[in-house]
């Protein structure tokens, strides 16, 4: 794999070349980039793959929705439909794609809606919200905005910084400039202040910017897709069978939280917003089969959404399968973050 991503490095200098002419062009404004006069807050990343953009989308959801009327935009990626959509709660995950259906299910009093032009989207929904948080939408340029959070997932910061194809930069880490937080995801709880600092000094922030550290929390208890009902962590005894069902982008973090409760663990392991089909099913229902009375299925939020989409409603409502809900903490300077947020948003407003 190494040497085919070698093999590859000079396609990355020709891409490179034109994400940076693309970037100089809006700098420049050669090309038009749209302000509008309410609060957006965009949510985005440079690596591609899982860093953590939902969950910190659901934390500023928790965070603004009872003072302001809100709303979340994003792409839908991998819906089947296009143009703009508003989500409704409960609906076919293909419609609108996984990750706004899950926010419209958890959070049903706000407005959810995708669209591939962000403008446009914006556009749509500027007279009856009052702040607009969209998801991945730090590379479209065509859209202005001040307030940009951009996430790094802590695992990956030591990693080679390359741009696609041969490394998984959508835009060299220059772009970071553009922040005006940066957040570090999925940081151990433990992380030390040394650590921090360093990490800090190696960001080598803009005098506008600021940096902030935060964890997944995982929920102390399951709940079971089909009908809502709770599984305590602490009831799963050493040993329990567990098959671990997942199409998110990186996985091993997951599993190395279900290995606390067991040492015997089945993970069925597919690409990021895969669509599970009939034969996934099957193999699930067959590997749940051969181990016995006591075992049970885990998975994402993000991946129930999907599973309940499924047509064979009925196969799925058998098993018990559990989804895992998390929450994003801050380590230390919760306070502050929550104030830049607040501050900006009162002050566009």
């Amino acid at each position: 794999m190494a040497i085919f991503r070698l093999l590859l490095f000079p396609f990355s200098l020709i891409y490179g070349i034109i994400v940076w002419l693309r970037n100089k062009f809006y700098d420049w404004n050669w090309f038009n980039s749209t302000s509008f006069k309410l609060p957006l807050i965009v949510i985005g990343n440079l690596e591609v793959g899982g860093v953590g953009k939902t969950p910190l989308t659901e934390y500023i959801i928790r965070l603004l929705k009872s003072d302001f009327k809100m709303a979340t935009l994003s792409r839908g990626y991998g819906r089947k439909t296009k143009g703009f959509r508003l989500v409704e709660a409960n609906q076919d995950a293909s419609l609108n794609g996984d990750e706004p259906q899950q926010l419209k299910n958890k959070f049903p009093e706000i407005t959810v809606a995708v669209c591939e032009d962000r403008v446009l989207g914006v556009e749509k929904l500027k007279e009856t919200h009052e702040l607009i948080v969209l998801d991945d939408a730090y590379q479209h340029r065509a859209l202005k905005a001040e307030m940009n959070l951009l996430l790094f997932d802590y695992h990956r910061l030591k990693h080679l910084k390359l741009l696609l194809p041969a490394g998984n930069y959508r835009e060299s880490f220059a772009g970071k400039s553009r922040a005006r937080i940066i957040i570090i995801t999925k940081c151990p709880i433990d992380l030390s202040e040394i650590e921090k600092r360093n990490i800090k000094e190696s960001f080598s922030l803009a005098s506008y910017q600021k940096i902030f550290f935060s964890s997944l929390a995982y929920s102390k208890q399951l709940r079971r897709i089909a009908t809502g009902e709770g599984l305590a962590l602490e009831e799963i005894a050493t040993g329990t069978p567990i098959l671990l069902l997942t199409g998110i982008a990186r996985p091993a973090l997951l599993r190395k939280e279900v290995e606390k409760y067991s040492t015997h663990i089945i993970h069925h392991n597919y690409p990021d917003h895969h669509h599970f089909s009939r034969k996934n099913m099957l193999k699930l229902v067959a590997d749940f089969k051969k181990c016995g009375k006591g075992a049970f299925i885990i998975t994402t939020e993000k991946d129930a959404v999907r599973l309940k989409s499924q047509a064979d409603k009925e196969l799925l409502a058998q098993l018990p399968i559990y989804e895992w809900p998390i929450e994003v903490v801050f380590k230390h300077d919760e306070l502050t973050f929550k104030e830049e947020i607040i501050r900006y948003v009162k002050a566009v407003k």
